[in-house]
């Protein structure tokens, strides 16, 4: 069968709530800071916790992650104050993936999903990864088990 020209990709941001393993994830047309912020407070609307209690989010060296966390993290910036109420940045040092459980998600997800099959369009591939997606929505075990590590004796 021949393929389409042209690669197809859809983009996501996400994150995995480690107590619960439930994936939350945005679609931006484009990674920018802009779109990372929105990602964000997305996720912590959608993610109420208790005041005082804070989210880790684990990022990693993307030009646009850095952006967006030295713009929150600026007090200066009041816009962002929502976000450094509920939010700390846990920053990966360079070429760290395998610290990062969303990437683990990402690479899941290519693996059981679309890994060497064909999408006869970018419609028909981003409706594969929902519905992928979609069942990681709810608690579960296997993306819990990605944010845990087990101590060796």
């Amino acid at each position: 069968m021949k393929s389409l020209p042209g690669n197809h990709k859809v983009s996501y941001s996400g994150f995995v709530r480690p107590d619960t393993g439930e994936l939350f994830v945005s679609s931006p047309e484009w990674f920018t800071f802009e779109t990372t912020i929105e990602s964000v407070r997305e996720f912590v609307s959608a993610n109420p916790i208790e005041d005082g209690k804070m989210f880790a989010i684990i990022v990693d060296n993307a030009p646009w992650h850095k952006k967006a966390i030295r713009l929150i993290e600026d007090k200066k910036n009041i816009e962002y104050e929502d976000i450094r109420r509920k939010v700390i940045f846990v920053k990966l040092p360079p070429y760290s993936p395998d610290l990062n459980p969303i990437e683990q998600v990402w690479r899941i997800t290519r693996r059981e999903n679309t890994h060497n099959k064909f999408f006869a369009s970018k419609d028909a591939l981003k409706e594969t990864v929902d519905r992928a997606f979609s069942h990681w929505a709810v608690p579960n075990e296997q993306l819990s088990s990605l944010c845990s590590f087990k101590r060796q004796n």
